[in-house]
């Protein structure tokens, strides 16, 4: 469909209004950059774009996630695949490309149909030109090297299991939302945090059994259930 100027529901601002980021900024330019977008709606399986894609790709610019997730990933030579987060509604992404003006770093993929706010490359311009806007997109850039490192710390320093427990945590806040709150039940396949941790599926069944086994959580089918978060946090402190 066409991209058409935003006619956001209420379930899309509450999950606008569930992101730290997004409320930290003072409602002016909260409306400001919702009221710069293009409100598209995305089917299950389509790429948002491509790693490489340059700035001004067709359908380009600094989304705000109102439905649906998405997967970023890597995808190597050999066929082996490297998720780096999987972004939920109220997540904004994309901003890298826009700022320094190199192309895409890594493939965003709709794991489900999406409702996506895009916001143009000059409608972002002219929002950087704004102080109070600017200032927000320089705290987002440092809570996201700030994750980086923590998973660079992980593959360098820590143990497998203190890696695993790290990562759940992370998930438990949403991932890249990075939320206050902790949920406890996480749905998500073995198999894709096998990719987020770099590692094989029967490695990381073996890690996560012998969590279960000690009471640390539960497995389900698609689904992990965190019974001792201190647990956890006492892994990754430990390492």
């Amino acid at each position: 469909m066409p991209p058409s100027k935003p006619r956001l529901s209420p379930a899309h601002r509450a999950a606008m209004e569930r992101n730290p980021w997004f409320t930290s900024m003072p409602r002016a330019q909260r409306e400001a950059l919702l009221g710069a977008g293009e409100l598209i709606h995305v089917r299950r399986g389509a790429m948002v774009f491509r790693q490489g894609d340059p700035i001004h790709a067709a359908g380009g610019g600094f989304y705000g996630l109102l439905a649906g997730t998405i997967k970023i990933s890597s995808l190597r030579q050999d066929g082996r695949e490297a998720i780096l987060a999987v972004l939920e509604p109220g997540n904004w992404f994309g901003e890298i490309t826009l700022i320094d003006g190199s192309p895409r770093t890594h493939d965003a993929t709709a794991l489900e149909a999406l409702d996506l706010l895009v916001v143009p490359p000059a409608a972002f311009a002219q929002q950087m030109r704004d102080v109070v806007f600017a200032n927000a997109m320089a705290a987002m850039l440092a809570a996201r090297v700030r994750m980086l490192y923590g998973l660079t710390e992980d593959a360098t320093l820590r143990s497998l299991r203190a890696r695993v427990a790290h990562r759940l945590l992370v998930l438990a806040r949403g991932d890249a939302t990075q939320s206050v709150l902790l949920r406890r039940t996480l749905m998500l396949p073995q198999e894709a945090l096998a990719m987020m941790l770099g590692v094989t599926r029967q490695t990381l069944s073996k890690e996560l059994n012998a969590l279960a086994g000690e009471g640390v959580l539960a497995l389900g089918y698609g689904r992990i259930e965190l019974r001792s978060l201190d647990a956890l946090q006492a892994l990754v402190s430990t390492g």
